[in-house]
């Protein structure tokens, strides 16, 4: 089934790089719960959908597409969700928002069945994907930042540095520097290996208190969402468009962009293209609708899959293996449930993710101003308006709009210009 012999690997370095990959993406399973919990998701739902979600992804790459790439629900969209449901001053709950991560999943499927999602990534300028990928790693950090309180909110200019002599601050100062000394070391699962040593001082220090270990795993609320005309009608009533495009149009990059770098990496691309693609993209989409219906946000294919590669992953067992470790993990919720209650564990991780995310910054044009301002906007309003839709709207806006003044209004794709109208009427009529 995953032809080790032709893909020159073997059952033992496949099972070592699906443990190293899991080790490197395993935080996502204590920060998801915790951001989504701001939301008023409980935590256990979230655990286990994060779960179910990345198991159902996972293990449609490994068996229809043989590739060595795990899917979770991805950073930043888990934010993103949070900040929908908060925005709303009470008016939209996360059962509704949850309603829009389905419908974008169903639409994201019908288009993973086309060829109109490749003719979208091309029609998105290459600056523009930069910068939504480093707005939402200053989204992320800011988020980390905030809930450790190292920085606290300010009445004469929004945000401060907080009080580093605190115990929780000093707790999180402690964890981000063993993290970042472990990333700089190149050690796989830093991210992991930092939590747990953070939550190790947690203990002897009196901030982390362990009642359960173990439990059986189970879904405390049930299906959340199954309806596909309910789900339709409640992103109508409440004017979730924006949203839902979103959802899509970041998950879209995320997971495309990723599955290019680490098929790349592992030598699966041929002649610049993957090898059954569209078996390969339907993955996140179909794990999206999963997620949705369980309690959980958007699903993408993780960068960390890259570490596995790295360690001699070509074939979909090392998916299969992350999979499997990824179910072991579901008997130890109410571990993560007590470790979620100590955000000094878990904000490191979001701070030194939005720094790797924020990278491809180098990668645009800033010598050309009508490519490098609408970039730059997108960046900016990503964290300062707790949205990454306003940030991609406010970009796509103001990209064509550029362009036309330089007079290069035909190198922009219509598609572009359908979007800077849609957005112009989402910001203007719509609620966001």
């Amino acid at each position: 089934m995953f032809k080790l012999k032709e893909n020159h690997t073997t059952v033992k370095t496949e099972l070592f790089a699906g443990l190293t990959t899991f080790l490197t993406m395993a935080y996502i399973i204590v920060v998801n719960p915790i951001i989504l919990a701001d939301a008023g998701v409980p935590i256990d739902q979230v655990f286990m959908a994060t779960i179910i979600s990345a198991v159902i992804g996972t293990v449609w790459l490994a068996i229809f597409a043989n590739y060595p790439i795990a899917i979770a629900p991805g950073m930043g969209l888990n934010a993103y969700f949070t900040s929908v449901v908060l925005s709303s001053n009470g008016q939209i709950d996360y059962i509704t928002v949850f309603s829009a991560v389905f419908v974008a999943g169903i639409i994201f499927i019908l288009l993973s069945l086309t060829p109109f999602r490749e003719k979208l990534i091309t029609a998105i300028p290459e600056n523009l994907k930069l910068a939504i990928t480093a707005g939402i790693g200053l989204f992320i950090a800011f988020i980390g930042l905030r809930m450790a309180k190292i920085v606290v909110a300010n009445e004469s200019n929004l945000v401060a540095l907080g009080d580093l002599s605190s115990s929780p601050v000093l707790l999180a100062l402690f964890g981000l520097a063993i993290t970042v000394i472990l990333m700089a070391l190149n050690v796989n699962g830093a991210l992991f290996i930092g939590m747990i040593a953070t939550s190790i001082v947690a203990l002897m220090t009196g901030q982390l208190h362990i009642d359960k270990v173990v439990a059986i795993p189970h879904l405390p609320e049930g299906i959340l969402v199954w309806n596909p005309i309910e789900a339709f009608g409640q992103v109508v009533q409440f004017g979730l468009y924006g949203v839902v495009f979103s959802f899509i149009l970041v998950t879209l990059f995320d997971t495309t962009g990723t599955m290019i770098g680490v098929a790349k990496q592992a030598g699966i691309l041929k002649d610049g293209k993957l090898p059954r693609a569209r078996k390969a993209l339907l993955a996140d989409s179909i794990a999206t609708t999963a997620g949705s219906m369980l309690g959980t946000s958007p699903t993408t294919a993780f960068l960390e899959s890259g570490a596995g590669v790295a360690a001699g992953g070509r074939t979909g067992l090392t998916s299969l293996t992350v999979a499997g470790l990824f179910l072991i993990a579901s008997f130890f919720g109410p571990l993560v449930a007590s470790i979620s209650g100590v955000a000094a564990i878990t904000s490191p991780a979001l701070i030194i993710v939005g720094s790797l995310m924020i990278g491809v910054v180098k990668n645009i044009e800033w010598n050309k101003f009508e490519e490098s301002f609408p970039a730059f906007l997108v960046i900016l309003t990503m964290p300062l308006t707790a949205s990454i839709s306003t940030g991609i709207a406010l970009g796509f806006i103001s990209y064509p709009l550029l362009q036309v003044v330089k007079g290069q209004g035909k190198k922009v794709h219509p598609l572009l210009y359908i979007f800077a109208i849609l957005f112009v009427i989402q910001l203007v009529f719509l609620p966001h």
